[in-house]
């Protein structure tokens, strides 16, 4: 069962390993990247990150939504995690599992602007995250459970 799909440029850090796992119940944690598959010293810094008790997976877009499809990923109280929003977007359109995301953390840069206190969209993100919404799937913005959860067609 999917307990929180977020999108975080920190992928698994203090918020993600300790606050949302433990909120969440979460079990395991699917980190969906191209990227990330390239960088063996990221991901054992990731390996290195999660929380005990809690399984790490780690995966391309693809594999990841072959994985959700599958129904392998049913049994965990699962937490998906992708770096951006062209990630996420990508992989909302191989699955129809994804009904809800969380913009967590999204760094600032060039051509990006600031919709809350972590979070800097660009042009290109908001137009995909405009069309997930079309879809139907709610998007939202909330750092930490405690936090209020901000429904992002407000902010953009």
């Amino acid at each position: 069962m999917i307990k929180l799909v977020r999108v975080d440029h920190r992928l698994v850090h203090g918020q993600v390993a300790f606050a949302w796992t433990k909120f969440l119940n979460a079990d395991c944690i699917l980190v969906a990247s191209d990227a990330l598959m390239k960088d063996e010293l990221k991901m054992a810094g990731l390996r290195m990150a999660k929380p005990s008790g809690v399984k790490l997976v780690m995966k391309s877009i693809e594999d990841s939504a072959e994985a959700l499809n599958s129904g392998v990923t049913d049994k965990y109280k699962l937490m998906i995690l992708c770096e951006s929003v062209e990630d996420i977007y990508r992989l909302a359109a191989k699955t129809n599992c994804i009904t809800a995301i969380n913009l967590g953390g999204m760094k600032s840069g060039e051509n990006r602007r600031q919709i809350s206190k972590a979070v800097h969209v660009s042009d290109e993100d908001i137009a995909l995250i405009k069309e997930l919404m079309d879809k139907g799937i709610a998007v939202s913005v909330q750092m930490v459970p405690d936090d209020t959860q901000t429904d992002v067609a407000k902010l953009i």
